[in-house]
């Protein structure tokens, strides 16, 4: 007999507190439920500490209130570190607040990674959920393609157990194996908002099978149903310097898909703007933007030093 794996999600919230409700709700009524739920509060102010302070649902709990608002990269970078090391987590489950995952969303892709592992002898280093908008159509923020260069055989294996080869995710219900995290580190917190978990993914899948599959879908609960490119205000700017900082900065992508994803960028940045009826914040954002895009990420225990006490992750033998 082989023991069970420990699996531990993570939410990050930020003031979106019936939100966080229904993201609990949905893990708690999920046919499988994860050994731990380590919840990141970045300093709320609308009452969501006292509501999980109080919290008496069937969830093991594990809640982490910050002073400061570190975003959304900074809080997976909490979160994961904590499922790692203090809840010794095999698979790390990975959500927003504004995700409910649907009842099969995480015995889904638990199976899929087992069944990709029992095809090929190898496990993939994550396993991303279909995501959906709440009247069930796939979210273009969230839309995972499949691998370009994906080889024949890794493409049939994923096609055999109804799966498809990609290349990343969002950080909307995506299963990470422990030892990923492990291997590869955290995400980079100085990301604020958005692209952190491209980034992270896709330096996770670079050189390792990764899998995206319709059998476990996740509803995200977006005020509008769109991608980045939907008139993002003020937040155009974090689009702008976190893309810069991953085509110049990371090593997730190889030179040819720098040079892909930077077209792509340049392609949808214009339409973006092109499309707004306030120009002046996008174009600010995006002048700003590239301008920090070219000065470097700070290091992780800079961005929380005060805080949260960071630990290392990755043990001797796997730092750089």
């Amino acid at each position: 007999m082989t023991s069970q794996p420990v699996v531990v999600a993570v939410v990050v919230t930020y003031n979106r507190r019936e939100l966080l409700q229904t993201t609990l709700a949905g893990i708690a009524g999920g046919t499988m439920v994860p050994d731990a739920v380590v919840i990141v509060d970045n300093a709320s102010t609308d009452g969501t500490a006292a509501y999980l302070r109080t919290y008496a649902g069937p969830l093991k709990t594990d809640v982490v209130t910050l002073n400061t608002n570190v975003g959304g990269a900074g809080g997976f970078v909490v979160g994961m570190e904590r499922a790692v090391l203090d809840h010794h987590a095999d698979h790390v489950w990975i959500m927003d607040d504004d995700t409910e995952p649907q009842p099969g969303a995480l015995r889904e892709a638990l199976d899929t990674s087992e069944a990709y592992e029992q095809e090929t002898g190898s496990a993939p280093a994550f396993v991303a959920s279909r995501v959906v908008w709440t009247d069930g159509r796939d979210h273009p923020m969230n839309r995972m393609r499949p691998r370009i260069g994906a080889g024949e055989a890794a493409r049939s294996a994923a096609a055999r157990i109804g799966a498809t080869q990609i290349r990343s995710a969002s950080f909307v219900s995506v299963l990470l194996r422990g030892a990923e995290i492990r291997k590869h580190g955290l995400p980079i917190a100085d990301y604020f908002i958005w692209n952190d978990d491209l980034e992270y993914t896709a330096r996770v899948s670079r050189s390792e099978a990764a899998l995206a599959t319709n059998a476990s879908v996740a509803n995200h609960h977006t005020k509008v149903f769109g991608d980045a490119g939907a008139d993002p205000g003020p937040r155009f700017y974090y689009e702008v310097r976190n893309k810069i900082w991953v085509y110049t900065r990371s090593k997730a992508l190889a030179p040819w898909e720098k040079i892909l994803f930077t077209g792509a960028s340049v392609r949808n940045w214009t339409r973006t703007v092109a499309a707004s009826g306030n120009r002046k914040v996008l174009l600010k954002g995006l002048f700003t933007g590239l301008v920090h895009g070219f000065r470097p990420p700070r290091a992780n225990e800079d961005v929380l030093r005060g805080i949260y006490a960071l630990r290392e992750v990755r043990g001797p033998a796997m730092r750089p």
